[in-house]
This record gives structure tokens, sequence and C-alpha cells, in this order.
């Protein structure tokens, strides 16, 4: 079974509400299904909210949702019977961390009895250790790609907004669960009722699923220099071999002189501190979001050893990468 055309009349989703949830990403995810069910004028979509213990979750922001039931309640009400056709993960900061064997259990199992499994912003980490996205490609936030392509180097993962790849809906969170839920509804209802629930939330567009999560560069950095841009493009590509300045010089047609003048009036530091920045960012991701060792850690920013990336992270962040970690826990 893959997501297309409802043979139901009331397509059931459930939505597994994981510690420090993501609320934009869910909200962003349910309401769509409650406006295509007031734009049609039919109960075309029913959800139920499930936490691990039947308590209610705590979102990212500390506000409180109350749930419909436990994984150990559905266990036993259902037992043998599918009481989802969709089943939603969501999750948010920290997921790197969470391990749930119950509710990895029960979502191998309702995946096997036929239940489309799909995750909500870093909600494929669960999915993953669940072992759910084995040969499947997913989409997850730009913020927490680095860490999971390190902890799941055989799972495909993209930078799209979304990903339907069969029976796996997989979205990078944010508005771009509203965009994945506009794609299910325009699916299995059509694109008329796609476009009207678009207009309720007030957008002009339903974004493509390889639509870019983050904003272009020439609007993140205010710059408007195709060869700053060009410049920025290759380092960013480049953070865990970092290649010389000069190299960089070439590529994009500039002399390194010319170059260095143009980091410096245009981001008020040279190509080489702005690379280093870089590099040091995603390792600072990569210290909150993963277990890899310092030394691995160091290497896959590329740093030639523990020792000057120890250096260079005290100079930036006022602390070792070890006092980081320890303070993250």
């Amino acid at each position: 079974m893959t997501i297309g055309v409802s043979t139901r009349q009331t397509e059931r989703i459930g939505f597994v509400l994981i510690p420090s949830f993501s609320m934009i990403a869910f909200s962003s995810a349910i309401e769509p299904l409650r406006l295509a069910n007031r734009c049609s004028g039919r109960n075309l979509y029913s959800w139920r909210l499930i936490s691990e213990d039947g308590a209610p979750a705590f979102a990212s922001n500390a506000v409180a949702v109350n749930v419909d039931e436990s994984v150990t309640q559905l266990r036993k009400m259902h037992d043998g019977l599918r009481a989802f056709d969709v089943v939603f993960v969501c999750s948010g900061i920290g997921v790197e961390r969470y391990h749930n064997g119950e509710i990895l259990a029960w979502l191998r199992r309702i995946e096997r009895q036929g239940t489309i499994i799909g995750s909500l912003c870093t909600g494929a980490y669960v999915l993953a250790q669940a072992g759910l996205l084995q040969g499947h490609r997913c989409a997850i936030h730009w913020e927490s790609l680095p860490a999971f392509s390190e902890r799941f180097p055989d799972i495909e993962v993209s930078a799209d907004l979304y990903e339907v790849d069969g029976r796996r809906p997989t979205c990078s969170g944010g508005t771009a669960s509203l965009d994945m839920m506009l794609n299910l509804i325009s699916l299995q209802h059509g694109a008329k009722l796609a476009t009207d629930v678009s207009e309720m939330c007030l957008i002009d567009r339903m974004r493509e699923p390889n639509d870019r999560q983050r904003l272009p560069l020439r609007t993140r950095l205010g710059i408007h220099s195709p060869k700053l841009i060009a410049s920025v493009e290759i380092m960013e590509a480049t953070l865990g071999e970092p290649i010389p300045q000069a190299a960089i010089a070439r590529r994009v047609g500039l002399s390194r002189r010319q170059l260095e003048r143009l980091f410096a009036r245009h981001l008020g530091r040279s190509p080489a501190q702005y690379y280093l920045e870089l590099r040091l960012e995603r390792s600072r991701n990569l210290l909150y979001q993963t277990e890899m060792p310092i030394v691995d850690l160091a290497m896959a920013c590329g740093f030639a050893s523990p020792s000057h990336f120890s250096k260079c992270y005290r100079q930036m962040y006022g602390k070792s990468p070890r006092q980081e970690r320890s303070a993250a826990v």
C-alpha cells in the first residue's frame, strides 16, 4: 500500500508525540486535516494522539498536549487489528538521545499489519531506530541532517522539504508538515480540495517536495555578489574535507587577494576565518546530536588532530568540546 486515492470513507491518522516534539511541525500537520474536513463538508480524516505512557506530551516550547491513549493501551485494545491507516512520529530537539523500546516494537508491529509509517521534523530518527527506513529515502530538519547521516550512514537522507517514498512519508519539520499534508490531501481527494485548504491557511503556493529547506544564501547572508555566494557554497559543501583558499578562488574566477577583499567587505572576516566558523558550527551540532568520539568528530569536520580542533573550539565558544558535551547531557 502506498499513499494515493483513499479507499476509506474516513482516513485514520495517528500522531505519536515524542517528548520535546516540535509544536510547529505537529500543528502544521494536523490543521490541514481539520480544514480538509471543513472545506469538503465530510469527515475525510480522523486522528488520535499517542504518547509513550498516556500522559500529556510536552512540546519543546513547554506546552502540554493531552493525548488519547498510550502505546500500551493501543497494543491491548487493537491486538491483531489495524487501528490506523497512517501513523506519523513527531519529535524535535534531543531525539538523538531518545529510545523507547515499546514504541519501536509497536511501530514495527503495525507496519507489518499494513499501516503506513511516516515522520515529522526529526521523527526520522525514531523510524531509523525501529529499522523502518532501510531501503527508503527520508527527509529530516537541516540542522539534524549531518548528525543523522553520521549515525545512520546506510540510510538515504535528503535536504528536501519532504519525501514520500512509498510507505514512508517523511518531512523536515516546521511548515514543511503543511506542504506534505497538502500533498497527501491532493493525492487522496484531488487538487481542488488541497487548493481550498491552502487558501484557508493563507498560503499562495503549495511547495514541491524538492523545494529547499533553508533560505537561499543571497537572502540568508544579505549579500548579492555571485562570486561570494559561489565561494560560500563551495565551503559548505566541503566542511569534512576543506580545500585551500587559493583553490576556492580559482573555482570562482578570482585571485586569492580578490577573494580576501570580497569576504572582508561583505562578511567582515577572512575566507579562512569564515570557513573555520562553518566547520566549528557543524562540529557543535554533532557534539549535541551524536555520541561520536571527539577524535572522529574532529576528522568529520576537517581538523587534522583533536588537539587543534579543541583549541579552535575553545577560542570560538569559550569551552572545550568535552565541556560542551558534558553540559548538554
